[in-house]
């Protein structure tokens, strides 16, 4: 099962050796930054910095920051648990199509122990403290300053709940958040994002919109934050469908909202119509500095915690960082729901070095000429694969995990005059390599073997891979300790 809360998880990775407490003073202006990252390069423990300056709450860094932590803390042993759990809903009748995959979500909520359990005010951890009025001050909370050419302090690990002003439907959203003063902070919502069509509905009624950030939240509920879900589709169903048992949520104090009850810390508050403020620069999960744009900003009213509460954050830029992980487990539980939208396809990567979202590798069962064209312009069609700036398309006989093997085929097999497909159309928020912001060129590169009836007719057709022969490879596999190799 998983874990309930932040601490617990932190107690288990402790007792497996697998966290470290830093005792000594620590400043959050561009030191822990610097540790947090060397420590995640070389793979190491999740950290708690116990000393923070400016703060008197421990901070939590590095937690998700290998595979292995992350199953401990969703409790799975392989992320194929969740992706094979999800691919038995399905059956046996494949639905296809995005209804279909509202629909795989949809027998979810028939499951009766994950939707939401409500719990009383008072019997919620993180209500044990409630601070309101001048009482209120974001600067006991320790923000971080990650990079030289930083706009300000972030806090990066808070998960944004917010509602449409017209259905009620809530969304959960992982986004960056700048601490501008000690009650207010800068909502950075990229377009794409369902939290910025809710600001956008409610200015356009001329009502405030009620926003509510929580941190520390149980591990299921972090991770499905940032997973790409439809924007029907409630994410506190998911994490209760991702962790196996129901998440316990609580009413706010003063916003028509509901959060963890067992997260660490939660800020409420109201953003005003057309209240903007400049936010950024800021070193993002690209490796590069994104610009300083204007972005809402929230006034809080609010803050409750724990009697004694720590700060969980994350320290993205040049990959790998600590969202590699979640990352992964976005590719593998949703390849089922993908093969809905593209049934074609056989395995999917989406490489940490891009993002996750620049490029995509994508291996088939070739059946008729283009067909890999076919499962490239689909892909470009499929909710927020829409944004990936390359597919590479190769065979199903293909490792799409094994780079080498795929940038073999894409590098020999294509002939770019005719295997190389440009389009435009969206791309991140983020992207600075598109000549204008939100949309920009892409590519496809079909690396599979060519058809005949593609226009393949060189004589003898498209040539066999070099492969051992099977029975001399057979042999020397039951030699090999004879050779003294």
């Amino acid at each position: 099962m998983a874990y309930d809360d932040l601490r617990s998880l932190l107690r288990a990775l402790e007792r497996d050796g697998d966290l470290k407490r830093v005792k000594a003073e620590v400043d959050p202006y561009l030191e822990v930054g610097e540790i947090v990252d060397r420590v995640n390069k070389a793979g190491g423990p999740a950290l708690l910095f116990e000393n923070v300056k400016g703060s008197d709450m421990p901070l939590a860094m590095n937690v998700y920051g290998t595979d292995r932590r992350l199953l401990k803390a969703l409790g799975l042993k392989a992320y194929t648990d969740i992706s094979d759990k999800i691919g038995g809903l399905l059956k046996p009748e494949l639905p296809q199509g995005f209804v279909g995959v509202r629909e795989a979500f949809g027998k979810l909520g028939t499951m009766t122990h994950v939707p939401p359990k409500k719990v009383k005010p008072g019997l919620a951890p993180v209500q044990e403290v409630v601070l309101t009025g001048d009482d209120v001050d974001l600067d006991r909370l320790p923000a971080l300053f990650t990079w030289p050419e930083d706009g300000g302090s972030f806090f990066n690990l808070g998960l944004t709940h917010t509602k449409h002003p017209e259905t009620g439907v809530r969304n959960l959203g992982l986004y960056r958040l700048q601490r501008h003063d000690k009650r207010t902070i800068g909502m950075h919502w990229q377009i794409h994002k369902d939290s910025a069509n809710h600001y956008q509905v409610a200015a356009r009624r001329g009502e405030r919109l009620p926003v509510a950030i929580a941190f520390g939240c149980p591990p299921a509920v972090t991770y499905a934050s940032t997973a790409p879900l439809p924007g029907d589709i409630d994410e506190y169903l998911f994490a209760g469908f991702v962790q196996g048992k129901r998440v316990e949520m609580v009413d706010c104090r003063t916003v028509p909202l509901q959060v963890p009850a067992n997260a660490e810390v939660v800020i409420e508050g109201w953003l005003e119509p057309g209240e903007m403020l400049p936010e950024g620069p800021f070193g993002d999960h690209t490796g590069f500095y994104t610009p300083q744009e204007p972005f809402p900003a929230l006034t809080i009213d609010c803050v409750t915690m724990r009697e004694r509460p720590l700060l969980q954050s994350i320290v993205v830029g040049r990959p790998p960082t600590e969202d590699g992980p979640l990352g992964r487990a976005t590719e593998r539980f949703f390849l089922p729901l993908l093969k809905i939208i593209v049934p074609d396809i056989v395995d999917y990567h989406l490489p940490e070095s891009g993002g996750f979202h620049n490029c995509a590798i994508v291996s088939i069962d070739k059946k008729y000429p283009k067909h890999a064209q076919k499962v490239m312009h689909a892909i470009w069609g499929a909710h927020m694969m829409s944004l990936t700036k390359l597919i590479v398309v190769v065979d199903a006989d293909c490792d799409v995990h094994n780079l080498h093997e795929v940038s073999w085929r894409a590098l020999g097999n294509t002939d770019y005059a005719r295997d190389l497909t440009v389009v435009e159309g969206p791309v991140d928020h983020l992207d600075h390599s598109s000549y204008q912001q939100f949309w920009g060129g892409k590519a496809g590169i079909d690396a599979t073997r060519k058809l005949p009836t593609e226009g393949y007719t060189r004589d003898g057709g498209w040539p066999e891979m070099v492969e051992s022969d099977p029975e001399t490879a057979d042999r020397v596999t039951k030699r090999w300790r004879e050779y003294g190799l």
